[in-house]
């Protein structure tokens, strides 16, 4: 099992907007069953930590390219990708692998 993570920094004072944009996407590929249940969390400059970056993640089995053959991508998220690019600084994927009880190393004592 592994956790998937998209992060995007975009232009200041635009994080809730991106979260918005990010969580629309992220139902689409749920509703296609392409992805497990998606959350979207950010910081907009009221907390501390990062401003202005939003973060999309979810889990999965296993990593598949989205080229894939026979992967559909989801319909109607053009002009939601369309606003997020006009307002996104950069963007970059990270993979985690989950640790799940059948993974976990004995400990002594």
């Amino acid at each position: 099992m592994y956790v998937i993570r998209r992060v995007y920094q975009v232009e200041p004072r635009q994080a809730r907007r991106a979260a918005t944009l990010v969580a629309a996407i992220g139902r689409s590929y749920q509703e296609e069953g392409q992805r497990g249940e998606v959350q979207v969390y950010f910081n907009g400059s009221t907390l501390p930590g990062e401003r202005d970056v939003v973060y999309m993640q979810w889990t999965a089995e296993t990593i598949e390219s989205p080229y894939r053959a026979g992967n559909v991508f989801p319909t109607g998220n053009d002009e939601w990708a369309a606003q997020l690019r006009e307002i996104q600084i950069d963007s970059w994927i990270e993979f985690y692998e989950l640790l799940t009880p059948d993974k976990e190393v004995p400990l002594d004592g």
